[in-house]
C-alpha cells in the first residue's frame, strides 16, 4: 500500500515534533498551513499548543469551514494536548466549542501550569502499554459520549479516547522517541483510506 500523507495544522505549537514523528514512522508528513491543503491530506493532527491562540489563528485564516467539512468526510482527526480541547464538543467553562466534533468534556490546564509539567508511564487500550506520556499544561477528558472509547486513566482522570474516526489525547506524544501512538494514529489513516 502506497504511503499516507498526514497533515499537521500549521498554526501554531509542536508541528515540527508531529512532523519528525511522522516521518520516523513511515508517512508523509505534511505541514498544513492553508485550506487548500486539507485536500490532499489523509488524516489531520491538531497539535499541542495554545488553544486559544490556535483558534484564534484558525478564525483569522478562515480555517473553521473547512475543519468541519474534513472531519465531515470521515478522514481521521488526532488532537494532542491543545487539539484535545479543540475537537472537544464542550469544554468546561466555555459556551462554545471550537470545532466540536468529538462527543466529549474537557476542562483546559487540569494537571496544573506549565511549571507543574510532569511525565508519566500510562498503558493505552490497544495502542501501548507503558507508554511516556509527556504533560504539559494538560487538559483532561471529564465526561464522554456512549460512543467513544475511553483508552487510557492517569490518576482517575481520561487522557485518551476515540469516537470513530477522532482520536484525542492530553499529553503529547511527538515529545518523546516512542513512535507507538503515531503508528496507531497513521493505521487509523490507513484503514480509513481503504474505504
Amino acid at each position: 500500500m502506497s504511503t499516507v500523507k498526514v497533515g499537521v495544522l500549521g498554526l501554531q505549537g509542536a508541528v515540527r515534533e508531529h512532523i519528525r514523528a511522522l516521518e520516523a514512522s513511515g508517512a508523509e508528513a505534511v505541514v498544513v498551513k492553508n485550506t487548500e491543503q486539507l485536500v490532499d491530506v489523509d488524516g489531520l493532527i491538531i497539535p499541542g499548543g495554545e488553544s486559544t491562540t490556535i483558534r484564534r489563528l484558525i478564525d483569522k485564516y478562515e480555517f473553521m469551514e473547512s475543519l468541519r467539512e474534513f472531519a465531515a468526510s470521515g478522514k481521521p482527526m488526532f488532537g494532542t494536548c491543545a487539539g484535545l480541547i479543540l475537537l472537544a464538543k464542550s469544554i468546561e467553562g466555555y459556551k462554545e466549542p471550537h470545532i466540536g466534533v468529538m462527543d466529549i468534556q474537557v476542562e483546559r490546564n487540569s494537571f496544573g501550569r506549565q511549571k507543574e509539567s510532569f511525565e508519566a508511564n500510562i498503558d493505552i487500550v490497544g495502542i501501548a502499554d507503558q507508554f511516556p506520556a509527556v504533560f504539559i499544561r494538560a487538559p483532561h477528558i471529564v465526561s464522554a459520549g456512549e460512543n467513544v472509547e475511553i483508552l487510557a486513566k492517569h490518576n482517575g482522570r481520561i487522557v485518551v479516547a476515540r469516537e470513530g474516526q477522532f482520536l484525542g489525547c492530553s499529553f503529547h506524544p511527538e515529545l518523546t522517541n516512542d513512535t507507538r501512538f503515531t503508528d496507531y494514529f497513521i493505521n487509523m489513516v490507513k484503514i480509513a483510506r481503504v474505504y
